[in-house]
């Protein structure tokens, strides 16, 4: 395995599971151990009973420039993962550092002071807009109330940033009802880019919309991110929209994040089970081509209380006795190209029906391993 001594393989790649808090000076966004747990309460004096693991040790980084895409089914907590990074829900664990600042440690007007830099674009353009708003002024309401641009050019400035976002400045003085959906996302994205943020949570931000209209958006989005720099956290659910736009993927699965690696290194090689079982769901428009799928058997488990050892065990077709006890390790078994499961110990593919508890030496107390940028 190649990794260089500040924890990082040989071309940037943060080894998984480190527990250097410390940010590289290179890294825009860093991750590490993140939880977010919700209170499950019970009775008439309203107890806690137990707790939704929405996010349970997830870790990564994002460079200045670049895309990450965050994927996996529904209620795997991907959009908590880009909350919990804002600040717009509370952390339960773990840290999140901004141009090597520590979000949390933020007093809330130092807090406002760094919102400008850090936005989300949220996945239903019908419900985020105010509806008693123009558009002029739900874009341009948080410009004026950060004084990003003199007053005398405030004008001028919105107008161009609707254009930038394919948008005409006569719309600015017509309320959210009087637009179509792919253009009512175009309001949301413009709402993001005119505070000239360098991160952007896109939260599913083309789930709602037609095809023809997704790649109209993705289009805008990469052309916005190279005219101004900007990095996504791209959450998504369609594996074709994230291989567009991405240049990093992780799948994420029962809030853990199970496998990382370059676009390239997850496409044409799928380690984990589960992102395996991922991609042979993806329909391929060839009448004659015949694609192995991969069934899941079951549903998922709980968040609020997952299964002992590796939480994909229940639905895994590879699983083993050590998947049940003991809580896999990360591997890399190719450079830069992160997993989170049993097969790969020593970094390489094991025979999986010889794989025993006996094998492993290490604590048993270790927490749930962290991923991976």
């Amino acid at each position: 395995m190649l990794v260089t001594d500040n924890n990082q393989t040989a071309d940037g790649i943060a080894v998984p599971g480190s527990v250097d808090s410390v940010p590289a000076e290179d890294n825009l966004l860093t991750v590490r151990d993140l939880q977010t747990y919700f209170p499950v309460k019970d009775g008439i004096f309203q107890r806690v009973v137990g707790h939704v693991k929405a996010v349970d040790g997830v870790s990564f980084d994002l460079k200045l420039g670049e895309t990450l895409g965050l994927v996996g089914e529904s209620g795997c907590g991907k959009t908590t993962v880009g909350r919990s990074i804002l600040r717009l829900v509370p952390k339960t664990g773990g840290s999140v550092f901004f141009k090597g600042i520590d979000v949390y440690g933020l007093s809330r007007e130092e807090l406002r002071q760094i919102r400008p830099q850090m936005q989300i674009i949220f996945q239903d353009p019908f419900s985020s807009l105010s509806p008693r708003l123009p558009v002029g002024e739900i874009i341009g309401e948080a410009v004026r109330e950060h004084k990003l641009v003199p007053p005398e050019e405030y004008d001028d400035y919105i107008d161009q940033v609707m254009i930038d976002c394919g948008l005409q400045p006569y719309h600015r003085n017509r309320y959210p009802h009087e637009f179509s959906g792919g253009q009512r996302q175009r309001i949301c994205i413009a709402r993001a880019i005119a505070l000239k943020p360098d991160f952007v949570v896109a939260d599913e931000p083309v789930s709602a919309l037609d095809v023809s209209v997704q790649a109209q958006i993705i289009n805008l989005m990469m052309d916005l991110q190279e005219s101004r720099g900007l990095s996504y956290l791209f959450i998504s659910h369609d594996l074709s929209v994230v291989e567009h736009i991405s240049t990093v993927i992780s799948v994420m699965y029962l809030g853990e994040l199970v496998e990382t690696g370059r676009k390239e290194d997850i496409f044409r090689n799928p380690l984990h089970p589960y992102t395996q079982a991922l991609f042979s769901a993806i329909p391929i428009p060839d009448p004659d081509y015949q694609a192995d799928k991969i069934p899941l058997a079951g549903t998922i488990p709980s968040p609020v209380n997952p299964p002992q050892g590796c939480k994909f065990h229940t639905r895994c077709p590879n699983v083993m006795d050590i998947c049940r006890q003991v809580l896999p390790l990360t591997y890399e078994p190719e450079a830069g190209h992160f997993t989170i499961c049993h097969l790969y110990w020593g970094n390489k593919l094991a025979d999986y029906e010889t794989r025993s508890e006996s094998d492993y030496e290490r604590p048993q107390e270790l927490p749930a391993p962290a991923a991976y940028k």
